[in-house]
């Protein structure tokens, strides 16, 4: 029987708050509307993975937006090293059993790839979803503890190099998945679009009349 808990850590979808890397071209009111197709189609590819449990740790307040049988518990912390913490923690502390955690910037993800990380995990350590921008889009911990998160530089071009490392260095053994697009640009976008033609993002996207 599945004993892991798959958490998305996401902000609520509101205008001049979500991917404002975005704006200009699109406006702020695209963006979000862009942020929040992004994220109901993250969520509906968690909910059709395997988990004892499925976990949306918010900035904000849910919305129509948000799926049944998710629990939802409210971000704490400053730093996104520390948000990031702080949802391995409460997750865990309420259901101590595997945990893994994704954003809300990867909607091109399946419930086949959240399975394999699931898989992964039963037989390791950590898994680790690295991204092209240097960040990673999935961290799945057996055993987690803060302390692996704390400290490590967010949002830089090495984030990535340094959490895996910060985890082989307190040996730990760690599975790894593909690579995968983080949304943070246009170009990102557009790139991810064209890997999930069908999804609500790409519509989304396509209705701010954004070429794909």
């Amino acid at each position: 029987m599945n004993r892991t808990q798959i958490v998305v850590i996401a902000k609520e979808p509101v205008p001049g708050k979500v991917k404002t890397r975005l704006v200009p071209p699109l406006t702020s009111e695209e963006a979000a509307a862009v942020a929040g197709a992004a994220l109901e189609d993250t969520l509906r590819a968690v909910a059709r993975a395997p988990a004892v449990r499925r976990v949306l740790a918010l900035d904000g307040a849910p919305g129509t937006w948000l799926p049944s049988g998710f629990t939802v518990l409210p971000q704490r912390g400053g730093g996104l090293d520390e948000r990031l913490a702080a949802a391995f923690e409460d997750a865990y502390r309420l259901l101590p059993v595997p945990v893994v955690l994704i954003g809300m910037d990867t909607p091109q993800i399946t419930p086949d790839l959240l399975a394999e990380a699931v898989a992964l995990l039963d037989g390791r350590d950590a898994v680790f979803g690295p991204a092209n921008d240097g960040g990673f889009w999935l961290l799945g911990l057996r055993d987690p503890d803060p302390a692996l998160l704390l400290g490590v530089p967010m949002s830089e071009p090495d984030t990535g190099e340094v959490q895996l490392r910060r985890m082989e260095e307190a040996g730990m053994s760690v599975a790894s998945l593909p690579c995968l697009t983080d949304v943070d640009t246009m170009a990102d976008a557009v790139e991810v679009a064209a890997l999930a033609p069908h999804s609500r993002y790409a519509a989304a996207l396509a209705g701010t009349g954004t070429r794909l």
